[in-house]
Order: structure tokens, then C-alpha cells, then sequence
């Protein structure tokens, strides 16, 4: 493995030494879910737990809640701080102000162009991590001065973006591209697709759907149950006509959408049903059909809820099971 090494029961990349931690794991931001249970649990495991900044009503109680992580964990942490048109658009410089302020050392950065964010975190040290669904957005982030992109796959929950190229291809079409680290993301849960990243080029994975149906994560059981029970099947495209592509757990809200907008509807038509405050309240209420929740295909690969931390560690050691059985054919063959 290029620029990866097995030492004893860690995997070390590239990825792990440039942000200090011990394991190539990284548990993405996620909109209500990543609050200071999650990420404290996935960053105690040895992985990097993920805050997700605009969870938080306002600056000031998103300093809070990296007080509170810190209060669980001594490991290092980051915090997600995702930019999307918006009529009223959030205090993005108080945020930014807060995580620096805070002595946060890691961001992830979402939604459009990292520029914004980086003179202030590049002044005070904070490395950046950006999401890309492509190799072109992948190279204007690290062209303006990103630390790492997590590169997402048509597989994944959440916005995917309009090329609709799936992981095998588009993790290794990056690797070959970038020089800075590259994160897998979309599609992944287990050792199996850590070790294949590794395989691919990557220096570790991003997971979200896995990390939501683990103890600490924060929504109701029966929305981890539901992904216990559902199928790499069990999701719903929705605002593909819009050029606005999510993917959504499958279920009567996000079939409705679908059949409104494929038969020519507008974004007014579903307004009401892809209302932020109804997904919201599938996560704090359990009620599936409350509105519209993300997804990814993985869910047909996820069949337990653990402790965070305790996945961290059971990934690393499947992948390092599985790469040395693949050295170890590979060796046979020769």
C-alpha cells in the first residue's frame, strides 16, 4: 500500500498523521445529528467524531457544545460548517470566529467553494477537510488551500451531486489527480470497505449512515431500527429534475415528492413535505413518514447498533483481517 502502513492494529495513512489521529476513520457531519455525544465517542474510538456547527441555533451554542465534547474527550475533534443558498443565510463568520476561538484545529467544509473559510483557519492553523462529489471540485479545493476532500460516491446519503459516479470510479479517478489526502465516502460501513478504499488510493473513509445507527448518535431508535431493516434498495432520489439531486431514506413522504416533481412539478409543489422541521422530527420523535430523512445505500450493509468508538475499532480490525488475507493470497500466487 502507497503512503499506508499495518502497524500492530492500526492502519497509518497519510490521513492519520497529518490530523493526529489513530485511525483513518472519520465520522461525517451530519445535520442534527452530529452533536457532542457522537463525535466524542467516534474521536475517543481513535477516529475523528465530526460537530456539525449549524445543528447549533447560534454561534454561541455551538461554543457550548465543543465545550461539552471536550468534557467526553481528549482526543481531537472537528466541526463541519456547510454553506447552502439560503434566503437568510446564518452568521458564518461568527462560527467561523467560534471554532477558532475555541482552539477546534479541524473543520470539514460542505456545500460550495471552501475559499471563504480559509484565511482565517489557514491564520490560526485549522486544517480543512473538504466534501466534494467530483474530481473538478476536488481540484479547485485543493488548488485554494485544503488540507484533505472527502470525496463522495453516487452511494451516499445526502447530495451526491448530478454526475452520478459511483465510488469505484471516483475515488481512484481522484487519487490519481490530487496530491493531498483523499477521504472515500458513500457506500461504506465496514472493514471491507475501509480496506477496499486503501486499495483504491484513499487515506481513509468518511462514514455518515454507519455513525447514525451506532448508541450515540442522537435521533430516536426506531430511525436506526428502520436502517437495521432497510436495503441497499430502501432510498429515494429526490430533486433530480431540479438538478438538485438528494438521496432520502424511501418512505410515503419521499415517494410523493418523486411522483410530484417526475410528473413536472416545481419546488413550490414540495415545499411543505421536504420542510426541514419535518425531518427534524423523524429524528427526535421516531415517526418515519413524519418527513423526509437521509440515507444511504449502506443501510442494506449495516445489521447492528454499536457504541461508536467500539465500530471505530471493529472497522480497523476487519480491514486489517482483510488486507493481510489478501497479502497473504497475493503472496501464495507468486
Amino acid at each position: 500500500m502507497t503512503d499506508q502502513e499495518i502497524t500492530g492494529c492500526a492502519l497509518r495513512t497519510r490521513f492519520t498523521e497529518a490530523f493526529g489521529i489513530t485511525h483513518p476513520v472519520v465520522q461525517g457531519g451530519m445535520q442534527w445529528v452530529g452533536r457532542a455525544e457522537l463525535a466524542a465517542a467516534v474521536s475517543a474510538g481513535g477516529g475523528l467524531g465530526i460537530l456539525t456547527a449549524l445543528t447549533q441555533p447560534t454561534p454561541e451554542d455551538l461554543a457550548r457544545e465543543i465545550q461539552r465534547t471536550r468534557d467526553l474527550t481528549d482526543a481531537p475533534f472537528g466541526v463541519n460548517l456547510t454553506i447552502l443558498p439560503t434566503i437568510t443565510p446564518p452568521p458564518y463568520d461568527e462560527y467561523r470566529r467560534v471554532v477558532v476561538e475555541s482552539g477546534v484545529g479541524i473543520v470539514e467544509t460542505a456545500g460550495s467553494n471552501p475559499a471563504p473559510h480559509l484565511p482565517l483557519f489557514k491564520e490560526h492553523g485549522v486544517k480543512v477537510i473538504h466534501k466534494c462529489t467530483s474530481v473538478r471540485h476536488a481540484l479547485k479545493a485543493q488548488a485554494v488551500g485544503v488540507d484533505a476532500v472527502s470525496i463522495d460516491g453516487f452511494e451516499c446519503a445526502g447530495h451526491p451531486g448530478e454526475d452520478d459516479t459511483p465510488g469505484l470510479v471516483l475515488v481512484p479517478a481522484a487519487v490519481d489527480r490530487l496530491t493531498i489526502p483523499v477521504l472515500a465516502s458513500g457506500g461504506l460501513a465496514d472493514g471491507r470497505g475501509l480496506a477496499a478504499a486503501l486499495a483504491l488510493g484513499a487515506d481513509g473513509v468518511t462514514m455518515g449512515t454507519r455513525f447514525l445507527c451506532t448508541r450515540e448518535a442522537p435521533v430516536h431508535h426506531a430511525v436506526k431500527e428502520a436502517i437495521v431493516a432497510g436495503s441497499e434498495r430502501d432510498t429515494n432520489l429526490i430533486f433530480r429534475t431540479l438538478r438538485n439531486t438528494a438521496r432520502v431514506a424511501r418512505n410515503s413522504v419521499s415517494d410523493k415528492v418523486v411522483e410530484i416533481l417526475d410528473a413536472g412539478g416545481s419546488f413550490e409543489d414540495v415545499r411543505d413535505l421536504v420542510a426541514g422541521a419535518r425531518g427534524r422530527k423523524v429524528f427526535e420523535d421516531g415517526d418515519l413518514e413524519a418527513g423526509i430523512w437521509s440515507a444511504g445505500m449502506v443501510q442494506g450493509l449495516i445489521h447492528d447498533i454499536p457504541p461508536a468508538g467500539e465500530l471505530v475499532g471493529r472497522v480497523v480490525d476487519e480491514a486489517i483481517d482483510v488486507l493481510r488475507s489478501r497479502l497473504a493470497l497475493a503472496a501464495g500466487a507468486l
